[in-house]
C-alpha cells in the first residue's frame, strides 16, 4: 500500500456497488449553484479491482532497471584500480552526460574529493559508495510526503506541465492509490479544448470509480471553480484538477494557468492546497528550466518527475535538488519530488527516496 498521504480520520465502510449512472449537468448545477451548461459530470462504472500490494524490494528493482542507462555510464568511470586526475575527469564528463548540470556537477565532485580525503579511500569501489553517499544527501531535501487533509477538506490539487510529460497518466495513477486507500475523489478536465485529454481521463476515472467534472471547449478555470465546488458539498477529500499541457514560453498559457489558480481560490478558501508540476525525466536540463518557469507563474509545491525509465539523464534531479538548496538560502523553500516514474505500469510511480535513488543509480 503506498504511505504517501494520511486521513486525519478512518475512511467508512465502502457502499454497495452502485450500477453505472450518468449524473446530467442540470441535478450537478443545482448542487454546486452553477448553470446547468457548465457542469458534465458522469458516475464511473464500478469494476472491483483486486490490488496486490509489491513489496518495496519490488520497486527497488525496477528502479536500478529503470536508471540502467543513466547509471552505466557513471559505473563504468569506477571500473579502473586508481584514484587519480583522469578517475575524477572522467567522472565529470559522466555527470555532464547524465545532464547534472554544470553546477550540480562541480559540487558533486568537490563534495566527493572531501569525502575521499577524510576517509583516505583509495578503492575506485570505495569513491562510488562515497558519490552515491553524497548523491543521498545532495537529494535528501527532494524528499517529502504528499498528505491529504492536512489544511482542509476537500484538498485541491492543481496538476500542470508541458505536452506529453505524462500528466493525466501521473493524475490517474495517483488517483489509483488515492481511490485504493479510501479517499473519495473529484476529478476535474480542465483541458477543456482537447477532446482527446477529456477521454483519458474520463477512461481514468472509470478505472478508478470516481467522478470527473468536464466541460466541451469551455473555460478551464470555470471547469476548476465548479469541480471544486462540487468536491465541497460532496463530501470529497480530493480535487485534482488536470490543467492543459503547455510550453513555458507561452505566455498567454501560463496567463491561463494563473486564471484557474484565481478561480480554485474563489472557490475555496487557500485552495488549490498543492501544485504539481510532472517534468518528463528525457528532457534533462530543460527541466530544470520547465520547475523554474512554472513555479515563477504558481509557486510549485511538488513535482513528479515521470520516464526515467526512457533517459540516461536521469542527472536533473541533481540539478533540482541544487536548485532547491539556492532556494532555502534565499529564504525560500525546496519544491520536493513527491514521486518518480520508470514506466507505464501502475506500480512504476512511487514516492521519492533519495538514498534508494542513488544507490539504484550507482549500482
Amino acid at each position: 500500500m503506498f504511505s504517501f498521504f494520511r486521513k486525519k480520520t478512518a475512511p467508512a465502510a465502502a457502499p454497495a456497488a452502485p450500477a453505472a449512472a450518468t449524473v446530467d449537468s442540470t441535478s450537478v448545477a443545482d448542487e454546486v449553484g452553477a448553470s446547468p451548461a457548465a457542469v458534465v459530470a458522469t458516475e464511473a462504472v464500478v469494476h472491483p479491482v483486486e490490488r496486490p500490494q509489491a513489496p518495496r524490494s519490488s520497486w527497488l528493482g525496477r528502479l536500478k532497471a529503470g536508471l540502467k542507462r543513466t547509471g552505466s555510464n557513471l559505473a563504468q568511470v569506477f571500473t579502473g584500480t586508481r584514484i587519480d586526475d583522469e578517475l575524477y575527469e572522467e567522472l565529470e564528463a559522466a555527470l555532464l552526460m547524465a545532464d547534472t548540470g554544470v553546477a550540480a556537477t562541480e559540487f558533486l565532485l568537490a563534495d566527493l574529493k572531501r569525502r575521499v580525503k577524510d576517509t583516505q579511500a583509495t578503492d575506485p569501489a570505495k569513491v562510488k559508495a562515497l558519490l552515491a553517499d553524497a548523491l543521498a544527501e545532495l537529494l535528501e531535501p527532494l524528499e517529502a510526503e504528499l498528505t491529504i487533509g492536512r489544511v482542509a477538506t476537500p484538498t485541491v490539487m492543481m496538476v500542470a506541465g508541458v505536452n506529453g510529460a505524462g500528466k493525466t497518466t501521473s493524475i490517474g495513477k495517483l488517483t489509483r492509490h488515492l481511490a485504493g486507500g479510501g479517499a473519495k475523489v473529484l476529478l476535474a478536465a480542465a483541458d477543456t479544448f482537447r477532446a482527446a485529454a477529456r477521454e483519458q481521463l474520463a477512461v481514468w476515472a472509470d478505472r478508478n470509480q470516481v467522478e470527473i467534472v468536464s466541460q466541451a471547449g469551455g473555460d478551464p478555470a470555470a471547469v476548476c471553480f465548479d469541480a471544486v465546488s462540487a468536491g465541497k458539498a460532496r463530501g470529497c477529500d480530493v480535487v485534482i484538477a488536470d490543467t492543459a499541457g503547455r510550453l513555458a514560453t507561452q505566455a498567454h498559457l501560463m496567463e491561463e494557468l494563473r486564471k484557474i489558480r484565481r478561480s480554485v481560490g474563489r472557490a475555496m478558501d487557500g485552495a488549490p492546497h498543492e501544485v504539481l508540476l510532472v517534468v518528463d525525466g528525457n528532457t534533462g536540463q530543460n527541466a530544470l528550466a520547465q520547475v523554474k518557469a512554472f513555479d515563477a507563474v504558481l509557486g510549485l509545491t511538488g513535482l513528479i518527475v515521470t520516464k526515467l525509465d526512457g533517459t540516461a539523464k536521469g542527472g536533473v534531479l541533481a540539478a533540482i535538488a541544487l536548485w532547491g538548496r539556492e532556494r532555502v538560502a534565499a529564504g525560500g523553500a525546496v519544491v520536493p519530488v513527491y514521486f518518480i516514474g520508470v514506466g507505464e505500469a501502475l506500480e512504476d510511480l512511487e514516492t521519492f527516496d533519495a538514498r534508494e535513488f542513488a544507490q539504484a543509480l550507482l549500482n
